[in-house]
């Protein structure tokens, strides 16, 4: 006999589609300011931002997309609705930031053994303008990114951004009153590093998801542990814990009963146990007689002669 929790949403949410138009819109309208700016200024600092700029306008264009698919509902042939179309989607978008992270770090390194003049001033206006667009950016995708890697993913475009337009105006300050050439490359090389450093969380952040690991900060062995103490339980197995999308925890497990306590009675317990200690609330438990296993053998081994 098998229950199913009340919550059947799997952790569907609006995935933060109005906030990633705008972020949308406001990086494809000043890209192109970056753009000229940086040819201009002759400045990498600049372009490696602006570059990863051109990046944010693809990769939240993706993010987007997902967002609106991930609410579409679940029909016959994709039971469980399109919320994993986010994870693909910052899977995606962590491999861009990885590859952006690798173009900016080999260009910095062969600027930095014979580093170009830069136009300062240019470089700075420039700069400051990304800065207030990014910082918006920012602060504007940083709370949903809590509730959804897809937008988590898009945030550290934007993060990678608003770190590149501060380090812009930092290299133009320092070039500004020692007039060293170096701190444009050395800048973009450090940016690169962060870049790769957070991509490579997030592609493994999305793998773990895809491979159905556990949430994080989900204990499965003491979820086991919880339900094995379910008065009317005697044992737990094919215990299952996973995400669609990185966020609501999804559970199945098989409870063995020891006849003591009526099947609802043990299902009503565990289904509260999981809510009041994991706040896992969809769920599927399988309630079994202690010699069910050697029944489900039987039948298999008959309907395999």
């Amino acid at each position: 006999m098998g229950a199913h929790g009340h919550d059947h949403d799997h952790g569907h949410h609006d995935g933060g589609t109005g906030r990633l138009a705008l972020v949308f819109a406001l990086t494809v309208a000043y890209t192109a300011f970056e753009i000229v700016g940086g040819l201009l200024s002759n400045s990498l600092a600049l372009l490696a931002d602006a570059g990863h700029m051109m990046t944010d306008n693809l990769a939240l264009g993706i993010a987007l997309v997902a967002a609106w698919s991930a609410k579409r509902p679940p029909g016959p042939t994709r039971t469980y609705g399109y919320g994993r179309a986010e994870i693909l989607a910052a899977l995606a978008n962590g491999s861009l930031l990885l590859g952006v992270a690798g173009f900016v770090a080999w260009e910095a390194l062969s600027r930095l053994r014979e580093p170009p003049e830069v136009r300062v001033g240019i470089m700075a206006a420039i700069a400051a303008g990304g800065l207030l667009v990014n910082a918006f950016a920012a602060i504007w995708l940083h709370g949903a990114g809590h509730r959804s890697l897809n937008v988590r993913a898009a945030y550290l475009h934007v993060l990678g951004d608003l770190l590149g337009s501060i380090g812009a105006l930092a290299a133009a300050g320092i070039m500004r009153f020692s007039g060293a050439r170096w701190p444009d490359p050395v800048v973009s090389l450090l940016i690169a590093v962060f870049l790769a450093v957070s991509s490579s969380r997030l592609l493994r952040e999305a793998v773990h998801v895809l491979m159905e690991g556990a949430p994080r900060g989900v204990d499965a062995a003491s979820i086991q542990q919880c339900l094995s103490m379910v008065r009317g339980v005697s044992s737990v197995h094919d215990l299952h814990v996973w995400s669609l999308a990185g966020g609501t925890p999804l559970l199945t497990a098989h409870l063995v009963s020891d006849h003591s306590r009526p099947t609802a009675a043990i299902l009503r317990d565990a289904t509260a146990a999981l809510a009041e200690r994991f706040a896992i609330t969809h769920t599927t438990l399988q309630i079994e007689p202690p010699d069910y296993n050697v029944v489900v053998e039987t039948a298999t081994t008959i309907a395999d002669r």
